[in-house]
Protein backbone atom coordinates (compact mmCIF):
# COMPACT_ATOMS: atom_id res chain seq x y z
CA UNK A 1 0.00 0.00 0.00
CA UNK A 2 1.15 3.50 -0.68
CA UNK A 3 1.66 5.93 2.19
CA UNK A 4 -0.97 8.21 0.70
CA UNK A 5 -3.82 5.74 1.01
CA UNK A 6 -2.64 2.72 3.02
CA UNK A 7 -2.69 2.37 6.77
CA UNK A 8 0.69 2.70 8.44
CA UNK A 9 0.45 1.01 11.85
CA UNK A 10 3.03 1.61 14.54
CA UNK A 11 3.13 -0.67 17.58
CA UNK A 12 5.76 0.05 20.21
CA UNK A 13 7.02 -1.54 23.42
CA UNK A 14 5.08 1.07 25.42
CA UNK A 15 1.90 -0.75 24.25
CA UNK A 16 0.68 2.21 22.19
CA UNK A 17 -0.89 1.79 18.77
CA UNK A 18 -0.84 4.57 16.17
CA UNK A 19 -2.28 4.11 12.69
CA UNK A 20 -2.39 6.84 10.06
CA UNK A 21 -4.34 6.56 6.85
CA UNK A 22 -5.35 9.10 4.18
CA UNK A 23 -8.91 8.61 2.96
CA UNK A 24 -10.50 9.88 -0.25
CA UNK A 25 -13.26 11.82 1.51
CA UNK A 26 -13.52 15.10 3.42
CA UNK A 27 -13.20 15.10 7.23
CA UNK A 28 -16.91 15.77 7.80
CA UNK A 29 -17.85 12.62 5.87
CA UNK A 30 -15.26 10.46 7.64
CA UNK A 31 -16.36 11.85 11.03
CA UNK A 32 -19.98 10.91 10.23
CA UNK A 33 -18.82 7.43 9.18
CA UNK A 34 -17.42 7.03 12.73
CA UNK A 35 -20.37 8.53 14.58
CA UNK A 36 -23.61 7.60 12.81
CA UNK A 37 -24.87 4.03 13.38
CA UNK A 38 -26.17 3.59 9.83
CA UNK A 39 -22.69 4.35 8.49
CA UNK A 40 -20.77 2.35 11.10
CA UNK A 41 -22.86 -0.72 10.24
CA UNK A 42 -21.42 -0.58 6.71
CA UNK A 43 -17.75 -0.85 7.63
CA UNK A 44 -16.90 -1.24 11.32
CA UNK A 45 -14.94 -4.32 12.30
CA UNK A 46 -12.32 -6.44 10.60
CA UNK A 47 -13.14 -8.03 7.25
CA UNK A 48 -15.51 -10.96 7.82
CA UNK A 49 -17.21 -9.29 10.79
CA UNK A 50 -20.57 -7.51 10.80
CA UNK A 51 -21.88 -4.92 13.21
CA UNK A 52 -25.11 -6.37 14.60
CA UNK A 53 -25.80 -3.79 17.32
CA UNK A 54 -24.77 -0.15 17.53
CA UNK A 55 -25.90 2.33 20.16
CA UNK A 56 -24.33 5.79 20.30
CA UNK A 57 -24.90 8.78 22.58
CA UNK A 58 -22.49 11.19 20.90
CA UNK A 59 -21.63 13.77 23.54
CA UNK A 60 -18.97 14.12 26.21
CA UNK A 61 -20.07 11.74 28.95
CA UNK A 62 -22.28 9.81 26.52
CA UNK A 63 -21.53 6.23 25.70
CA UNK A 64 -21.50 3.71 22.92
CA UNK A 65 -21.97 -0.06 22.78
CA UNK A 66 -21.40 -2.24 19.72
CA UNK A 67 -21.69 -5.94 18.96
CA UNK A 68 -19.57 -7.36 16.16
CA UNK A 69 -20.32 -10.84 14.86
CA UNK A 70 -17.49 -12.94 13.46
CA UNK A 71 -17.88 -15.13 10.38
CA UNK A 72 -18.16 -18.07 12.81
CA UNK A 73 -21.17 -16.42 14.50
CA UNK A 74 -19.51 -15.29 17.74
CA UNK A 75 -20.54 -11.90 19.13
CA UNK A 76 -17.79 -9.57 20.36
CA UNK A 77 -19.03 -6.62 22.46
CA UNK A 78 -17.22 -3.34 22.95
CA UNK A 79 -18.22 -0.20 24.75
CA UNK A 80 -16.95 3.08 26.02
CA UNK A 81 -17.61 6.66 27.03
CA UNK A 82 -16.95 9.73 24.88
CA UNK A 83 -14.58 12.23 26.51
CA UNK A 84 -14.21 14.69 23.60
CA UNK A 85 -16.48 15.19 20.61
CA UNK A 86 -15.28 17.92 18.23
CA UNK A 87 -16.95 17.50 14.81
CA UNK A 88 -15.38 17.02 12.32
CA UNK A 89 -11.87 17.08 13.83
CA UNK A 90 -11.56 14.84 16.88
CA UNK A 91 -13.09 12.03 18.93
CA UNK A 92 -11.71 10.74 22.22
CA UNK A 93 -13.33 7.83 24.04
CA UNK A 94 -12.62 4.94 26.33
CA UNK A 95 -12.61 1.53 24.66
CA UNK A 96 -13.35 -1.72 26.44
CA UNK A 97 -14.23 -5.27 25.41
CA UNK A 98 -17.20 -6.55 27.36
CA UNK A 99 -19.51 -9.49 27.74
CA UNK A 100 -23.15 -9.45 26.60
CA UNK A 101 -24.18 -7.97 29.97
CA UNK A 102 -21.78 -5.03 29.69
CA UNK A 103 -19.16 -6.29 32.13
CA UNK A 104 -15.62 -5.40 30.94
CA UNK A 105 -13.55 -8.44 29.96
CA UNK A 106 -10.21 -6.71 29.31
CA UNK A 107 -8.53 -3.55 30.61
CA UNK A 108 -9.84 -0.29 29.16
CA UNK A 109 -7.81 1.72 26.66
CA UNK A 110 -8.24 5.27 25.39
CA UNK A 111 -8.97 5.77 21.69
CA UNK A 112 -8.20 9.13 20.08
CA UNK A 113 -9.19 9.79 16.47
CA UNK A 114 -8.16 12.91 14.58
CA UNK A 115 -9.51 13.88 11.16
CA UNK A 116 -7.19 16.35 9.42
CA UNK A 117 -8.05 17.94 6.08
CA UNK A 118 -5.56 17.36 3.26
CA UNK A 119 -6.93 19.17 0.22
CA UNK A 120 -10.38 17.64 0.55
CA UNK A 121 -9.08 14.27 1.73
CA UNK A 122 -8.78 13.15 5.35
CA UNK A 123 -5.65 12.17 7.21
CA UNK A 124 -7.09 9.90 9.89
CA UNK A 125 -4.87 9.21 12.87
CA UNK A 126 -5.95 6.50 15.29
CA UNK A 127 -4.12 6.45 18.64
CA UNK A 128 -5.02 3.75 21.17
CA UNK A 129 -3.28 3.21 24.51
CA UNK A 130 -2.28 1.70 26.83
CA UNK A 131 -2.78 -2.00 26.09
CA UNK A 132 -2.24 -4.70 28.70
CA UNK A 133 0.47 -6.29 26.54
CA UNK A 134 2.39 -5.85 23.30
CA UNK A 135 0.54 -8.93 22.00
CA UNK A 136 -2.85 -7.27 22.61
CA UNK A 137 -1.59 -4.11 20.91
CA UNK A 138 -0.43 -6.10 17.87
CA UNK A 139 -3.77 -7.94 17.65
CA UNK A 140 -5.62 -4.61 17.66
CA UNK A 141 -3.26 -3.32 14.98
CA UNK A 142 -4.33 -6.14 12.68
CA UNK A 143 -8.03 -5.65 13.46
CA UNK A 144 -7.93 -1.88 13.01
CA UNK A 145 -5.92 -2.13 9.78
CA UNK A 146 -8.58 -4.43 8.31
CA UNK A 147 -11.40 -2.24 9.59
CA UNK A 148 -9.81 0.91 8.17
CA UNK A 149 -9.52 -0.79 4.78
CA UNK A 150 -13.29 -1.29 4.95
CA UNK A 151 -13.74 2.36 5.99
CA UNK A 152 -11.66 3.52 3.01
CA UNK A 153 -13.83 1.47 0.66
CA UNK A 154 -17.02 2.79 2.26
CA UNK A 155 -16.16 6.50 2.11
CA UNK A 156 -14.75 6.34 -1.40
CA UNK A 157 -17.96 4.67 -2.63
CA UNK A 158 -20.25 7.15 -0.83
Amino acid sequence: MSEKSGATPEVNQDRVLVITRVLDAPPAMVFRAWTEPEHLAQWFGPRGFSLTSCRIDLRPGGGYRFAMRSAEGTNHWLQGVYHEVEPPRRLVCSYSWADADGNPTRPETMLTLTFDDESGRTRLTLHQAVFESVTACEAHSQGWTSSLERLAEFVSAA
